[in-house]
């Protein structure tokens, strides 16, 4: 009960008075003087092409920057469950961007991506790729590209660690056995390892994919919310405090709630169905 207690103060309380702003005309400037629109906020969402476009860039994001941490975190996973010397300290230096708060590491992307200082662009020219620098955090056509690339960067590690954590709890006899009987490496890869660790990519890709959905520090810092890049949580902080308004505000943050929820539902549906079968 004393939990149940906590749960209610700490989440459950914001949420409900945030699900009664989302019907209300409140602004930031007097909270207590809202009036009750019933679903105006929302059918305003379902109508404003910039909160479709935050949802298209959410889903967008999620998808490309989950599946390369997947594959590249499996990658790693598998280099660092062999053995060799130095395991330890590469399993270490892994973990350093995963470690650097996402605040710092937008700003020191934003540095190395800038189209004047950046030091991405002198490497790229120096090397011929490009002949000249690019506006990688500006550019319509890049700036995706470039949150990508830092989330990938920063949360790979974090991907792999999960996903290694599996790879040590799988059972040795049937890996030993595979070697015993001469089967190549890559075929005991398809048929053994990739099938017992599919509970734990499934856990790994359930909880990075709701984490993407709900991106924001990054994105705001890199890209300041442009609306090549805006995601749903970004698009809620503008309303509630740039333009003040925390009806549409809470609106969109609700609905951003219900999103995650679904997800997740149908995240353990889709995993618990593949596991009954």
């Amino acid at each position: 009960m004393p939990t149940l207690v906590v749960l209610f103060l700490v989440a459950g309380w914001p949420l409900l008075r945030t699900l009664w702003f989302s019907f209300t005309d409140t602004s930031l400037s007097d909270l207590k003087g809202g009036q009750f629109v019933g679903v105006d906020n929302f059918f305003y969402l379902f109508e404003d092409s910039t909160w479709r476009q935050s949802f298209k860039n959410t889903v967008i994001f999620a998808a490309i920057s989950v599946s390369l941490e997947t594959i590249f975190g499996l990658i790693i996973a598998l280099v660092l469950n062999a053995h060799f010397k130095g395991r330890g300290w590469l399993r270490t230096a892994v973990l350093i961007p995963w470690a650097i708060p996402t605040i710092i590491s937008a700003k020191m992307w934003g540095w190395i991506l800038h189209d004047v200082y950046g030091v991405l662009n002198e490497i790229l020219i120096f090397c011929h790729i490009i002949k000249e620098p690019l506006a990688w955090t500006a550019s319509p056509k890049l700036a995706m590209v470039s949150v990508v690339l830092v989330d990938v960067w920063k949360t790979t590690p974090f991907m792999a660690l999960l996903l290694l954590a599996g790879l040590q709890l799988l059972p040795q006899e049937c890996f030993e056995a595979a070697r015993v009987d001469g089967i190549h490496p890559l075929r005991v890869f398809w048929r053994v390892t990739l099938p017992l660790l599919k509970p734990a990519i499934t856990v790994a890709v359930i909880f990075r994919s709701l984490d993407a959905l709900r991106i924001f520090d990054l994105i705001y810092v890199l890209t300041s919310g442009s609306v090549e890049t805006v995601s749903m949580s970004v698009y809620a902080r503008q309303q509630l405090f740039d333009f003040q308004s925390v009806g549409i505000g809470s609106a969109a943050a609700t609905l951003l709630f219900f999103i995650i929820s679904l997800a997740t539902l149908g995240f353990l549906m889709t995993g618990g169905l593949k596991q009954d079968k």
